[in-house]
């Protein structure tokens, strides 16, 4: 007979899985389609571990940091993705994922509901260093995405230079020796046409 716990947790699993169907303004690398959340935690979670000899942040957990990337975006499931270029959708967007985080991690045993719900919380607060390195990470991704597909996200959102510089500023901080990378792709980006100067 199964536990209450682990029906607590397969009852979570099943849910999540719905991460595999959310898509995203960000196309593969081939440009062949959209890419779901599901494939960005992944793919944010091996970039985390495979350039974390750049990070700069003192004490930076790379475990913690992978376990950010997995559950950075489960509120999605019920908030939906939300493009970081688009005002009007950001306004509602902290509402809309805490009553999905509300809704989600309770669905989990509670010591793994509360570890989980922080974890999401302090990823989104970009606060220690272990988010802050995240956050880096996973505003890379996309960047290195659009390169390979001509801006096509940049493109949809008529996004300027001055955005992605934006977005991009926790590399800045967390990887330095990535930033010059991130200038000159925006820069390069700029006299290609996939953004605005």
């Amino acid at each position: 007979m199964e536990s209450q716990r682990f029906s607590q947790q397969l009852t979570f699993l099943t849910q999540v899985d719905k991460m595999k169907n959310i898509l995203r303004q960000t196309l593969l690398a081939d440009g062949s389609r959209r890419e779901t959340d599901a494939e960005h935690s992944w793919h944010f979670a091996l970039m985390a571990m495979v350039l974390y000899e750049y990070c700069a942040l003192p004490h930076v957990d790379l475990n913690r940091v992978l376990k950010m990337a997995l559950v950075h975006d489960l509120v999605e499931i019920y908030a939906g993705d939300t493009f970081c270029y688009d005002q009007a959708a950001n306004q509602d967007k902290a509402l809309r994922e805490k009553e999905s985080a509300d809704r989600l991690f309770a669905l989990l045993p509670e010591d793994q509901g509360v570890e989980y719900r922080k974890l999401w919380e302090e990823f989104d607060a970009m606060e220690t260093s272990d988010a802050r390195y995240a956050a880096a990470i996973d505003r890379l991704q996309p960047l290195i995405n659009n390169l390979l597909t001509e801006g096509h996200t940049w493109k949809l959102g008529n996004v300027a230079a001055a955005q992605v510089y934006e977005r991009m500023d926790p590399i800045r901080t967390a990887a330095p020796a990535l930033w010059p990378f991130v200038e000159k792709s925006i820069q390069e980006s700029v006299e290609k046409g996939y953004l605005r100067p």
